[in-house]
């Protein structure tokens, strides 16, 4: 008699689990791939699993992790911003031209103090983000124009400035924050992990953080409850410029130079580790946590591939297929959702 009464609870418990997973795929998915990841490299060499490495896994990701805390925002609120990796360039660049070079470098630039030269780069990548959120909510323009058209204007700013050259000096703090250490830490990694956590709680317990989650889950809805909605769309776009103008000027410091098309590949790295992660293209599911996840898939791929010395080029097959495989879950995640919904 107990048998036959725990066999159709047990049939209840499972058939209550298939939803729950199926519903947590978008977030579960990505854990799964790290774990899969870590365990598969660990394996195939014994210099992975080291302190030393995820010492090297973090640093390498924390230029890419500052510059998605920002993209996090936009896609909650199912926009995106292609304009990230040239804002970043551009502002790297301005700060080093902002700053005195040396006599060897032939840029015709224009040297101020430190502080300044920092607050006018800060300046000009939200200026650029302002031009995003006009051009949205203003004008109009689908976000995925009006940032590739930024994505152009960036470009054109920062061949103008250097003009081919490179230049290799940047105000002492940016160097600091850059390619210094505390207590053998490097401070990239630090920016990063305050940018992440600022991001976190910005967007879990604040009442701009549920805006973004509204727009993203339902735009007609928080119309008609008298939200904002233009307000929270061009915020974001502002909040992506800034993110992505401290992420280029750390990263110049970083790299040890300002040239053009350095941030180029940033574009598609943060990108990827936002809907690696499992925030949703459609907006209004996610959040940095499943960035900081998205994260750590990329860093650990990356860096377990070097270490196994894969083909460069396979490197790059591969991590397109897996943000495919992201873009697939994503898909199916929200038509799972839609279904659930009727």
């Amino acid at each position: 008699m107990a048998s036959s009464e725990t066999a159709p609870a047990a049939k209840h418990g499972a058939s209550g689990l298939r939803p729950f997973l199926r519903s947590q795929m978008r977030n579960i998915a990505p854990f799964l791939t790290l774990i899969f990841l870590s365990g598969f490299f660990a394996l195939a060499s014994p210099s992975f699993a080291t302190i030393d490495n995820l010492g090297n896994i973090l640093t390498q990701v924390s230029v890419t992790g500052i510059i998605a805390v920002g993209l996090t925002f936009v896609i909650l609120c199912a926009e995106i911003d292609l304009s990230i990796a040239g804002i970043a360039n551009v502002t790297g660049i301005a700060v080093a031209y902002f700053t005195l070079q040396e006599s060897y470098v032939n840029i015709a630039n224009v040297p101020l103090p430190g502080a300044v030269a920092i607050l006018l780069a800060i300046l000009l990548c939200a200026a650029l983000g302002l031009v995003n959120a006009l051009g949205l909510t203003v004008i109009g323009i689908p976000s995925f124009i009006m940032t590739l058209a930024m994505m152009q204007i960036a470009a054109g700013i920062s061949a103008m400035l250097v003009r081919g050259q490179i230049a290799y000096k940047v105000p002492s703090l940016i160097t600091t924050l850059g390619s210094g250490a505390i207590g053998g830490i490097p401070w990239i990694v630090i920016v990063a992990a305050i940018m992440l956590l600022g991001g976190h709680l910005v967007l879990t317990y604040t009442r701009f953080g549920r805006y973004v989650y509204m727009v993203g889950g339902n735009r007609e809805a928080a119309e008609y409850s008298g939200l904002n909605v233009k307000l929270i769309l061009g915020s974001v776009m502002i909040i992506s410029a800034v993110c992505s103008g401290i992420g280029g000027m750390l990263g110049v410091a970083h790299f040890g130079s300002a040239q053009q098309n350095e941030f180029d590949t940033y574009l598609l790295d943060s990108i990827a580790a936002v809907v690696v992660g499992g925030t949703s293209l459609f907006g209004g599911r996610g959040g940095i946590g499943n960035t900081i996840v998205g994260l750590f898939v990329l860093g650990v791929l990356n860096n377990g591939l070097d270490h196994v010395n894969i083909d460069s080029f396979l490197k790059i097959l591969i991590r397109g297929l897996i943000l495919l495989a992201a873009l697939i879950i994503n898909v199916y995640a929200q038509r799972l959702r839609e279904k659930a919904a009727e």
